[in-house]
């Protein structure tokens, strides 16, 4: 009686062990996600280190896990990673001459129609949205992975520069060239949080 009063004492303690490590670990994969999240920031000189093929997929895979209106997902993503076209959109696009030392970079566009109820294919509006998300996703999921990011705008003028020296065809427009790299620098993330911004229940 006493041993079996034992094992199951054993058996308990083993089970709440295993609890709290598991919480334990839960707790640190949470404390990691708002790590990064809180730390990341934008990052604009680069080394001449590759960022190789299987991190590209990891931050590619995070940009398509992002949400997006109805599941349409209507984002492209094109990557490069060919100093002569780095170095051509640095010349043409005037806030992105980082793209001069960086060894990646990322064009996030996407599709602007998409069917109706019909079948008929009309105006995308979430489209900007959409690929916000997934900009984003690809900001967190490179400092992840110990690299620097920072995106630059290229939806006015600049996505039609960016269109036609990528070949981007018509019904597709640019959001962003976001540039990619192991850093070159170390700026201080920045503190952010503004109580007066939070509104409750009304503005």
């Amino acid at each position: 009686m006493k041993k079996a009063a034992f094992a199951l004492l054993i058996i308990s303690a083993l089970a709440v062990a295993a609890c709290a490590g598991g919480n334990q670990a839960e707790d640190s994969a949470r404390k990691a996600v708002f790590d990064n999240i809180m730390t990341r920031t934008s990052i604009r000189s680069f080394t001449s280190e590759p960022v190789t093929e299987a991190q590209i997929e990891q931050i590619l895979r995070a940009g398509m896990a992002a949400p997006s209106a109805i599941n349409f997902q209507p984002w492209e993503f094109v990557v490069l990673n060919d100093r002569a076209a780095l170095d051509s959109l640095a010349g043409q696009l005037r806030y992105a001459k980082m793209l001069r030392e960086a060894p990646l970079a990322i064009v996030v566009c996407a599709r602007t129609t998409w069917p109706d109820r019909e079948g008929n294919e009309s105006e995308n509006i979430f489209w900007v949205d959409d690929c916000s998300a997934a900009t984003e996703n690809i900001l967190l999921a490179a400092h992840a992975l110990g690299l620097g990011a920072v995106w630059t705008a290229a939806k006015d003028d600049r996505g039609a520069i960016v269109a036609k020296a990528l070949g981007i065809p018509d019904g597709y427009k640019t959001l962003n060239v976001i540039a990619i790299g192991h850093p070159a620098e170390n700026p201080a993330p920045k503190d952010k949080w503004k109580p007066e911004k939070i509104h409750w229940n009304k503005f």
